[in-house]
């Protein structure tokens, strides 16, 4: 979790004194229902289970927890490995945590799968995917992060999370810290203070993020200390304050960041006003490169960013090192691409290669840092005029989503079989994306 998180979480828990005295709204479990008889059952909320929970609780490993149209106050905590749980519908089944629970959903063990339906209004995440005991408790380490200690790092592996809507979340939408293995696809984030999709401390990772919309949110996606076949691809990245951000931080393990895919996606207009303020004041930027290493940006299409299409700059003293940017489009940013380190943190070996590019920090970045590069080539460097974050509005302000994909065959089809290690893209075959990119989903359209 990085800095700018904690203090938004830190703000978030002084807000909620304005409620307390509320009624917690989960469930215990103490009134179970029963489970259907036999292997690889369906059971139902709330035919055979009276709440998600008192479900989850008894669901034994390849069963569905199937739900059925309705708000349930709970915050729902799985950890029995290979469940599926599936909303009936998408936009109808809501677990609403009403600003009086961290999480909408955690998931603990392997394997398991969750789809169609929405989280919204919880202090934290919507989702949370993870192998660390303290997120899962949702407790933050002492330093700052979760797992900062001197304990190893506990991956939990494999995961998918599929055509679920969080919006109006006090820190991440979906949310996979300390996890590796999975799929988060199909999928809507807004309203999250910090980023809408975050994928943290994995390594290899062999994570792909693919076809989802995060709009209104601080940050798109983010990805901190995400390392090894991590693939971001064929999203739409569009009305955030930023798009999106790789990066290294010393608030979580596995340091550095390295040896991530960002491929096909929309990242464009990254300056809306009507989103949560971002602690560290990002605005206007479609990506941000800050102390990642032997990342490749291949066929974005990243447009309309007011500060700056793409940035690279160091962390501290994390230098950013051998990022390839391919094949991509800039077009009708402030800056289309800008490097600019700390004098004592130099990039070193970043290169570009057949990107439709207009303007550059420094100048003629394109044939000065041109690829293929050595890697120990210091990067050239420049300095720009950067706008300054405008006030946002709180994440409970957010504009609502209107209606998204649902599953196919929601309450017909059985529970979904999570494979070990997903299939990981192929990068020749990833198209340019149009600029109508899943638009016809989306409350933010480009000019």
């Amino acid at each position: 979790m990085p800095r700018s998180a904690l203090r938004v979480f830190a703000a978030v828990l002084g807000a909620l004194t304005l409620v307390a005295g509320c009624s917690g709204g989960g469930d215990d479990g103490s009134s179970r229902g029963q489970r259907p008889t036999g292997a690889d059952v369906t059971i139902r909320v709330p035919a055979d289970a009276p709440t998600i929970s008192a479900a989850v609780s008894l669901a034994k490993p390849g069963d569905l927890v199937l739900v059925a149209p309705g708000v349930y106050h709970e915050s729902v905590k799985i950890k029995t490995a290979r469940i599926t749980l599936r909303g009936a519908s998408r936009d109808k089944v809501v677990i609403d945590g009403r600003l009086q629970q961290p999480n909408g959903v955690v998931v603990s063990a392997p394997g398991v799968a969750v789809e169609n339906l929405t989280v919204k209004n919880n202090t934290q995440n919507g989702i949370l995917v993870t192998g660390s005991a303290k997120a899962a408790a949702g407790l933050p380490g002492q330093s700052g992060g979760y797992d900062t200690g001197d304990e190893p790092v506990t991956l939990l592996k494999s995961f998918l999370v599929s055509h679920v809507t969080a919006t109006r979340n006090g820190l991440y939408g979906i949310y996979a810290f300390s996890a590796q293995n999975g799929v988060i696809e199909h999928s809507y984030t807004s309203g999250s203070v910090d980023s809408g999709i975050y994928v943290g401390q994995c390594k290899p990772c062999r994570i792909v993020v693919r076809d989802n919309i995060a709009e209104l949110n601080a940050v798109g996606y983010e990805g901190t200390n995400a390392s090894g076949d991590m693939y971001v691809v064929g999203n739409r990245l569009v009305g955030n304050r930023v798009g999106l951000t790789t990066n290294s931080d010393h608030q979580e393990k596995l340091l550095p960041q390295r040896d991530a895919v960002i491929a096909g996606n929309l990242i464009a207009a990254n300056q809306q006003r009507a989103t949560p303020e971002q602690a560290d004041g990002g605005w206007g930027i479609g990506i941000g490169i800050d102390g990642g290493s032997d990342n490749q940006f291949i066929n974005n299409r990243v447009a309309d960013n007011s500060n700056a299409g793409l940035v690279i700059t160091a962390n501290s003293d994390i230098p950013p090192v051998g990022n390839k940017i391919v094949d991509n489009t800039f077009a009708g940013n402030g800056v289309d691409v800008g490097w600019t380190f700390p004098s004592a943190t130099r990039g070193r070996g970043n290169c570009l290669r057949g990107n439709d590019l207009r303007t550059t920090v420094p100048a003629r970045l394109a044939t000065t840092a041109s690829c293929p590069q050595a890697a120990k080539s210091s990067s050239p460097a420049g300095s720009w005029e950067m706008p300054k974050a405008p006030g946002g509005i709180a994440f409970t302000k957010v504009a609502a989503p209107g209606p998204q994909p649902q599953f196919p065959k929601a309450t017909t089809t059985g529970a979904t079989v999570v494979p070990a290690v997903p299939d990981l893209p192929d990068t020749a075959g990833i198209p340019l994306p149009s600029a109508s990119l899943l638009t016809a989903n989306a409350l933010v359209q480009m000019s």
